[in-house]
């Protein structure tokens, strides 16, 4: 079955926290170790069509925003889903106070019930009214920048479908496309600031209830940081400016130079690699995808299954379309034991990052489809976005399918963009904290402290010639400080882990592979940081990591043979 012939109905939530509630009623009244294990199992896979039908409600809405039926559905889940945190949390003190904990976690591992003993003090059942209205201001956010509509040299753009021109090598063009976005933005600026202003609020306004004084430990406790702590990610930022940052301050250097430039450069030409252009895919979806065939397929035996499931089933949605959501990510649909992959193709080398990126993500997920419970398929965030950050270096080898004759632009610009991409990761991450410490703060004092971060994460770009971008305004088009707070460092930690990984493939592609495979098959079954001692990888926390795969790239990059390209 298709992902376009999957039926829908509205799941029944009353008959779900009914069976729910049962199921919690006859676990903690079981007399053995093997009845209650029978029962925990039941529970791990009761609920897949509930959540199957939720799943496919917020991904077709995602497809089209404008479709009436899906966006009331949506709205639906998002109003009563919170209602259902008490059903859950009840299960949740079940589980952790059974008498027959030790050997179920003895069978199926600590780590769930480490997140679980999180999760209960994420929750209390006065927070239910405040979590809709957060639902609610984060689909606001979501459709505001989906109804998007730039105008642009005659034509209207969505910000997706604008991406291109953002690149293009024509210096007049290039302004120009940043320049109406910016103007976007800041026309819809004052919505922005009122819908952030207001989550701020809101989740201060929750984590005070819990007992918090700011909303960061609770942030820390959603987000399951079930290994390592606020004083971690601080000395990880801190590795992160004192190696990272000059080595891709010396690349824009580089970069200005080669282009006869001045440095800083500002926005619109930060992004240009080369003075000919970014290097493009060599040909459109379907080249694309028929190219992601060849690659999974030559890969391993593992990945050619892999891919040939997600073909044959069309789990995946990839072109931009007016209305389309933006962005991209990779959920699973339970009932069909399968990830789907969202995506906005646009023209760029993104497309063909989306199908090694968003892929490995769905690798991961379908590689431990069948692990039970459910939350041992996959590890927590950062360990996940190892999965596709790494994979997207794992295709190396066949980038000229991919792009034919820019493939030395590509592996240039994707392994400076991966060094690159760190410091402003951790930028976002420091300028959430900050905004945590600091509620009160108005939108004004926001965009400030984001233009004082670039200084520090950033100063290869200068502030000011383009609207919106050099007013300090940049992080309201980061739609994770919207919907996913303190989301946006795991994808720093993961890509340092995937660097590793470029270090190990340029010595040994097979080896790294099965290092790779080790990883990866281990699912969600231990913390980040013990997933990567099992697999024998650095530990981004650990400085000398940041270092060593640093340096290396640096090397690799300094003696980087560009002759021939502009």
């Amino acid at each position: 079955m298709t992902f376009s012939q999957i039926p829908y109905v509205r799941a029944d939530l009353a008959a779900w926290k009914q069976q729910q509630e049962d199921i919690t009623a006859r676990f903690r009244a079981a007399q053995t170790f093997e009845e209650a294990d029978a029962i925990y199992r039941e529970a791990a896979t009761f609920d897949a069509d509930y959540t199957s039908m939720m799943t496919i409600a917020r991904i077709r809405n995602n497809i089209d925003t404008r479709d009436e039926f899906y966006d009331a559905e949506v709205a639906y889940y998002n109003q009563e889903m919170p209602k259902m945190q008490a059903v859950s949390k009840a299960w949740t003190e079940a589980t952790l106070e059974s008498p027959f904990r030790p050997q179920l976690e003895e069978k199926y591992g600590k780590v769930t019930f480490i997140n679980a003993e999180m999760a209960a003090k994420a929750f209390s059942p006065e927070l239910v009214a405040e979590m809709q209205q957060e639902n609610a201001l984060k689909a606001r956010y979501s459709k505001l920048i989906a109804s998007a509509q730039i105008p642009f040299r005659g034509e209207t753009y969505t910000i997706s479908q604008l991406s291109p021109w953002k690149g293009d090598p024509d210096d007049a063009i290039r302004l120009e496309a940043w320049t109406a976005e910016g103007n976007w933005y800041n026309e819809h600026g004052a919505e922005l600031d009122e819908i952030y202003d207001e989550l701020v609020k809101l989740r201060t306004s929750m984590a005070k209830k819990l007992g918090y004084e700011t909303y960061t430990p609770l942030g820390y406790l959603n987000m399951r940081r079930n290994c390592y702590n606020e004083a971690d990610v601080d000395k990880f930022r801190m590795a992160v400016q004192k190696y990272l940052v000059p080595v891709a301050k010396k690349l824009y250097i580089r970069q200005a130079q080669m282009q006869g430039r001045e440095f800083p450069l500002n926005f619109a030409d930060k992004d240009l690699a080369f003075r000919s252009g970014n290097p493009t895919p060599a040909g459109g979806p379907a080249e694309i995808l028929a190219m992601g065939d060849k690659f999974y397929s030559e890969l391993s035996p593992v990945t050619d299954e892999f891919w040939k499931f997600m073909r044959s089933h069309e789990m995946m949605d990839v072109e931009s379309k007016p209305g389309k959501a933006g962005g991209g990510y990779c959920t699973r649909i339970a009932n069909m034991r399968s990830p789907f992959i969202f995506a906005n193709f646009n023209g760029t080398s993104h497309d063909v990052e989306v199908v090694t990126h968003e892929a490995g993500h769905a690798f991961a997920g379908f590689v431990n489809r069948d692990r039970i419970p459910a939350s041992t398929i996959n590890p927590s965030l950062e360990g996940c976005e190892v999965h596709s950050m790494s994979m997207e270096f794992f295709a190396w080898p066949w980038a000229e399918g991919f792009f034919g004759e820019d493939a030395r632009k590509f592996r240039y610009n994707h392994l400076k963009g991966a060094l690159a991409f760190i410091p402003y990761g951790t930028m976002v991450d420091h300028f959430q904290h900050i905004i945590y410490e600091y509620p009160e703060f108005d939108p004004q004092e926001r965009h400030q402290v984001w233009q004082e971060l670039l200084g520090i994460y950033m100063p290869w770009v200068r502030p000011g010639d383009v609207p919106f971008y050099g007013e300090g305004k940049g992080w309201q088009r980061q739609s994770h400080i919207y919907a996913r707070p303190f989301y946006y460092i795991d994808y720093c930690l993961a890509q340092t882990v995937a660097l590793d990984f470029w270090a190990r493939i340029q010595e040994d592609p097979k080896a790294a592979f099965e290092t790779y495979m080790k990883y990866t098959s281990l699912g969600g079954t231990m913390v980040f940081t013990d997933l990567l001692k099992t697999a024998g990888l650095g530990n981004p926390f650990d400085e000398e990591t940041l270092k060593r795969v640093c340096a290396a790239a640096d090397q690799y990059l300094s003696d980087y043979d560009l002759t021939g390209i502009e």
